[in-house]
């Protein structure tokens, strides 16, 4: 950068008095310090790189203080960046500030064929650091792993897991697999034995069945692998945590399980019998049902995560998470984006493929496209449905996919000015005779019978109970 630059940054630093994900602080007045591996390593394991800044004290006081020699700063700089591997290239600048001189050191990120970036002293897996907010924390064993395998090209789906019987697979699956196989693949449709096709095709390594065989054709894949499974709950509220009126923390909580084909299907059930359905009436009067969410996004953010997590033997035993929200809904697996890359560029071209026999058998069964397709569809329907752009997060390790509804409204954000009206926004979420009281003010039999109950006689508010008005558990909800 240049000397207006840094000095404008250290004026933002000043101002904000705090450091972050890319600027890390360095008092240094009174010679080097001890050490700055950690945050060389942090600083060029993430794609923005960072820079550190000699001269400054950080919390509280945030003063610039100056660095106890300029030139010896640099040098000292330079040699620690040597002791990293592969050695670090820094862009050194210097200012004055005050009479006081205050050198920065530029870190770039390095390029994902090289990470992780370590101190050598340490050893890669001590010495390999990921930047968390401003501070810089040692990196996981799986995420070290997550960037050798990488640049290994390591294929863990085409891992084998001791002595699983193919007679165990769903035959008639597998038998329509192998048809489509012969039909796209001329090659392998005459005099081909089949045994050589699976080998071929990646369903089994040396004979015997692979994670990506397992996991599309096993009749049971859990009986190997419990966790490569879905657990889905269902939140009253919007956060783990939250009870309802009974004191439960979870409406629907369901653990997921078979082969991928089945798990996509029981999955998105589960979603559709756990959402709201908004109703829109048109200019015509015909009624039009909305699901909370569009079925197609949600089938493709759940395929992706079964396809793309990691099979590692590092995460095995976490499966893929589904939670419902009354305002969101969140998915997530285990594994980054594969070879790194920004979530920025999602949906925006190819992208590296971390299973991709995996992706392969499942396009062959038509379960999915394999066409680079499921984030464009993603972000497609979430649009034609008017809800807002779906969040994408990479979570030490974890892909997290957050699609937000439109029919929770957090309750300080309703007027009141007319409360028939407020009471439809209200119950846009299910309600309950205890919330209606709260949320109005009101005596529990006026709002009952002078505010809901004619909005229920006009056909704006029905029971989620209807054959049991007077249930305990009862919720009133706007149509």
């Amino acid at each position: 950068m240049q000397t207006d630059e840094l000095k404008r940054l250290i004026k933002e630093v000043h101002q904000h008095r705090t450091e972050n994900q890319t600027i890390e602080l360095k008092a240094a007045q009174h010679g080097f310090p001890g050490k700055i591996y950690d945050t060389l390593s942090s600083f060029s394991n993430q794609d923005d790189g960072g820079t550190i800044i000699f001269g400054i004290t950080d919390k509280p006081e945030f003063k610039v203080v100056g660095v106890y020699d300029a030139e010896d700063t640099q040098k000292k700089i330079m040699e620690a960046c040597d002791q990293m591997e592969p050695k670090v290239r820094a862009l050194i600048t210097m200012c004055e500030i005050d009479g006081n001189m205050v050198v920065a050191a530029e870190i770039p990120g390095a390029d994902q064929i090289l990470r992780p970036v370590f101190y050598r002293g340490a050893g890669r897996l001590k010495g390999s650091y990921i930047r968390v907010g401003d501070a810089d924390e040692p990196m996981s064993e799986y995420e070290v792993y997550s960037y050798e395998a990488f640049r290994r090209r390591t294929r863990d789906e085409l891992r084998t897991a001791g002595r699983i019987k193919l007679s165990l697979f769903d035959q008639e699956r597998l038998s329509d697999y192998m048809a489509e196989v012969k039909a796209e693949r001329k090659n392998l449709s005459n005099n081909v034995p089949e045994e050589d096709i699976l080998e071929l095709m990646g369903i089994t390594s040396e004979g015997q069945p692979t994670i990506a065989g397992i996991m599309t054709f096993s009749r049971y894949p859990q009986t190997y692998f419990p966790q490569l499974c879905i657990t889905a709950v269902v939140v009253p509220g919007t956060q783990i945590g939250d009870t309802d009126d009974d004191g439960a923390r979870f409406i629907d909580n369901k653990r997921i399980t078979g082969a991928i084909p089945e798990m996509v299907e029981d999955a998105v059930e589960f979603v559709r019998r756990n959402s709201r359905t908004k109703t829109i009436i048109d200019d015509d009067g015909r009624r039009n049902d909305r699901p909370e969410y569009p079925i197609k996004a949600v089938r493709e953010v759940i395929l992706n995560a079964l396809i793309h997590r990691d099979y590692s033997v590092y995460s095995e035993n976490s499966p893929v998470s589904l939670e419902m929200y009354r305002d969101r809904m969140v998915v997530r697996n285990r594994g980054g984006l594969y070879g790194g890359g920004s979530v920025k560029q999602l949906g925006k071209g190819r992208s590296e493929t971390r299973n991709a026999t995996l992706a392969n058998m499942l396009e062959l069964l038509h379960v999915t496209e394999n066409r680079y397709s499921g984030i464009p569809t993603i972000l497609r329907e979430m649009e034609a449905a008017g809800l807002p752009e779906p969040k994408f997060e990479i979570r030490r390790g974890d892909f997290e996919v957050t699609l937000i509804n439109n029919i929770f409204v957090p309750t300080d954000e309703i007027d009141k000015t007319d409360i028939t009206a407020a009471i439809l926004v209200f119950c846009k979420t299910p309600r309950s005779r205890k919330e209606l009281v709260e949320f109005t003010g009101k005596s529990q039999y006026y709002t009952m019978s002078a505010i809901v109950q004619p909005l229920i006689s006009a056909g704006k508010i029905r029971y989620t109970i209807p054959e049991k008005p007077k249930s305990p558990k009862q919720r009133f909800e706007s149509t």
